[in-house]
């Protein structure tokens, strides 16, 4: 008689699709649930990631622990009864505590039924009373394995005990992290209630700056296609929300570190941070209000005119990058000076911080002197002026614009471009457009494309 199975595809794609999701859903033997996260959040998440072992309800694993039992209760019963017509029966009771070390135990069990069965062959080949010597042959040759068993399982239980030992510091710490979370936050929003006109206007002016950015690398990008009124009124809203922010906070000491003045009274710690970071973003955001007037200057300029513009950028945003750097230092010095804590401790930790103040702001001097050495330097540190013959000999079409060129220049590599489409390309690469030979030395970023460090300087 011939059977013959057809597999359904639909069946099988409804199968595979089934266990996708749920493989999606389960990670490590582990379901993620909403109401657990919410119970427990943190180790819910050490348990969905692998850390820790899932943990079952009491339920479950009571009922696993009680099946298990049955089950083994009934194996180790039917072995023992056809092992030996004797009738004793072995039992044991596995505890929750025991479960991890069922399989080790139950190979251990195997091992020791292998060399406890050689007894009965051994006899029978000793005829009479072969039993005896056999059993004792067997009890003797099974004496070392059963020993190196139990060291065996001695050194596993104790790494079992160390790797439990870790979990359970592990689950402990989740539980604290649980406790205090709560607490933490409720502190926070109260913390953030205290501060709440501080927070808004802090996150109100970095949003802005953020967006700012990118509108002024795009201005710049348009290069002849920017419109004059739209810059004007760029740099008008920019000079306007820095004005508008300083009148509101003109009895708060802002002004005074714009100069390099220390405030009049030591700020508390967040206040201080307050007044740098609002300095901060302030200062850079009448920076984007001048860059915007150069892009206006330099709004119909082609070659020369354009990589100058770069130079003139490049040299703005590290001149702003070192006044950023000295902007704090009147803030922090009027706080570490502190009568209150004495005049040796204040003397030392201002010591300290104008030390390391020194170490940072000598970076943001060499950094200016090499933007402004580049922008006094006329000549083209990638190549030179292409002449007649080079360019007809190279074709007289730009590789990247695909237009005539205009003002050409000859890398050293050989290859031929516009000024502004080399002198662009270069503001981000520093190999030939075509052959990718290395032609621009490293040497100090560039912000011709008029982009702002959005780094904040707090210190």
């Amino acid at each position: 008689m011939e059977t013959s199975t057809v597999s359904d595809p639909d069946t099988y794609t409804n199968s595979s699709s089934t266990s996708n999701n749920s493989s999606n859903s389960r990670r490590n033997g582990f379901q993620f649930s909403t109401l657990s996260f919410l119970r427990a959040p943190v180790s819910t998440l050490l348990e969905y990631s692998g850390v820790l072992r899932p943990r079952r309800d009491h339920h479950e694993a009571e009922n696993l622990i009680v099946d298990g039992g049955d089950e083994q209760f009934h194996r180790r019963s039917s072995d023992f009864g056809s092992e030996s017509g004797s009738g004793e029966v072995s039992i044991r009771i596995i505890g929750a505590g025991e479960q991890e070390n069922v399989g080790f135990e139950e190979s251990e069990e195997a091992i020791g039924q292998i060399s406890g069965g050689a007894g009965p062959r051994l006899g029978d080949e000793g005829g009479d009373g072969g039993e005896v010597g056999g059993g004792e042959r067997a009890s003797s040759g099974t004496s070392p394995s059963a020993t190196d068993v139990g060291n065996g399982d001695g050194g596993g239980g104790n790494g079992g005990r160390d790797s439990s030992y870790q979990r359970y510091d592990i689950q402990q710490v989740a539980r604290w992290v649980e406790q205090v979370l709560p607490f933490s936050l409720l502190l926070l929003v109260v913390f953030i209630r205290q501060h709440l006109q501080g927070f808004f206007v802090t996150i109100w002016i970095t949003a802005v700056m953020f967006k700012s950015n990118d509108i002024l690398r795009k201005q710049t990008a348009l290069k002849g296609e920017r419109k004059i009124s739209v810059l004007v009124g760029i740099s008008t809203v920019f000079m306007l929300q820095v004005i508008g922010v300083y009148w509101w906070y003109h009895n708060d000491d802002l002004l005074y570190p714009l100069f390099l003045i220390p405030p009049k009274a030591v700020p508390p710690f967040w206040h201080a941070i307050f007044i740098i970071l609002v300095n901060d973003t302030l200062v850079r955001q009448a920076a984007m209000a001048l860059k915007c007037m150069l892009l206006m200057y330099y709004k119909n300029g082609r070659g020369n005119n354009f990589r100058r513009q770069g130079q003139i950028l490049t040299l703005i945003e590290y001149t702003l990058l070192l006044y950023r750097a000295l902007l704090p230092t009147p803030v922090w010095y009027r706080f570490f000076l502190n009568k209150e804590y004495g005049g040796l401790f204040s003397s030392l930790t201002t010591g300290l911080y104008l030390t390391f103040k020194l170490t940072s702001v000598v970076e943001k001097v060499q950094s200016f002197f090499a933007s402004l050495k580049a922008l006094s330097q006329k000549d083209i540190h990638y190549g030179s002026y292409a002449t007649l013959e080079q360019v007809n000999a190279a074709g007289d079409l730009c590789a990247i614009c695909q237009e005539k060129m205009h003002a050409p220049i000859l890398l050293r590599c050989k290859h031929i471009f516009c000024e502004d489409c080399v002198s662009e390309w270069f503001e981000r690469e520093r190999t030939c457009p075509l052959c990718r030979a290395l032609v621009k030395a490293a040497d100090l970023r560039s912000f011709g494309d008029g982009s702002t460090s959005l780094f904040f300087q707090l210190f």
